[in-house]
């Protein structure tokens, strides 16, 4: 194996493919949470990918987690919340926003998470906020509003927009309040951390799936269902999130967190090609806001 070796080598050494195959497969995800839809439940595909993850972290990251478990024990709570948030709640609301918006929204208005942070950030910690980036948030929030709407932003009188792209808002929402919450996080390596991460996510998806099967809505996984469990659980879940460490590792967190835009934008392309979803010109207007309002809030307004 050494050609393996040599290529995965050189795939985590190089931060530009790392963050680029990391992107890939979070928009990836976009397409997953459409097909999934009658080939396996929600919340079931929720518990399904993190028990997958878990196992696989198991086999190949125990001992960084049981070398970190002293430092993480004592914040066993703050740990377990985080991922019932960032992994469990923030994936179940949007698994099942897919069933009512498409996934070019979804890809697009997910693209509105790091505003949120900036916004966060200020609230939390009084974060200093300048005008450029009041403008950049601004324009991404205009971008998600022209989505919503369907490019008829006349709709918001009538509350006229699918009850979707509001599930994919919230579910947004949550995950920027997963992502401030790392700053504070446990002091170990992120190794050991994610295996914890991971085993919340398991633990606090459970009395979901229960919930689901007493109201008579679990969807046993079809083969298609089995493809996309494992393909969320390996690709979204595990590599991207390695590999994103990675990349911050080498590049640092401001030029990584950049190529988030990519994402949006990835996932909007696999969803009209993939999914053979229409992409109109309100989608092309709301996504050149999206991306121009977060690349202005997170570059331009940093600069000093």
């Amino acid at each position: 194996m050494p050609f393996l070796q040599t290529l995965m080598r050189r795939i985590y050494d190089n931060p530009w493919l790392l963050i680029t195959l990391t992107c890939v497969f979070w928009a990836g995800n976009v397409v997953a949470a459409r097909v999934a839809i009658g080939e396996i439940s929600p919340m079931l595909l929720v518990s399904g990918r993190w028990a997958a993850a878990s196992l696989i972290l198991i086999a190949v990251a125990r001992r960084p987690f049981i070398e970190d478990w002293p430092a993480l024990a004592p914040h066993w709570l703050r740990v377990f919340l985080m991922g019932g948030c960032g992994f469990t709640l923030f994936h179940a609301i949007y698994y099942i926003s897919a069933y009512y918006t498409t996934g070019v929204n979804l890809a697009i208005i997910q693209g509105v998470s790091p505003v949120f942070v900036l916004i966060g950030a200020w609230v939390m910690w009084r974060t200093p906020v300048r005008g450029v980036q009041i403008a950049g948030c601004a324009l991404t929030i205009g971008g998600v509003i022209i989505v919503a709407t369907h490019g008829d932003v006349f709709a918001l009188q009538d509350l006229n927009f699918r009850i979707g792209d509001l599930g994919v808002l919230c579910s947004s929402m949550i995950y920027s309040g997963y992502a401030l919450s790392l700053r504070n996080r446990p002091k170990t390596s992120s190794l050991g951390f994610f295996v914890a991460m991971a085993f919340s996510g398991l633990l606090s998806s459970l009395p979901l799936v229960a919930l689901e099967a007493m109201a008579g809505q679990l969807v046993w996984p079809t083969q298609i269902g089995w493809a996309l469990l494992f393909y969320t659980a390996i690709f979204p879940s595990l590599l991207a999130q390695l590999f994103f460490i990675r990349a911050v590792e080498l590049i640092g967190p401001g030029r990584a967190t950049l190529f988030y835009n990519m994402t949006p934008v990835l996932g909007a392309i696999f969803a009209a090609v993939m999914l053979h979803e229409p992409f109109e010109l309100h989608h092309a207007v709301a996504l050149a806001f999206v991306i121009g309002g977060v690349t202005i809030a997170e570059r331009l307004g940093r600069r000093p």
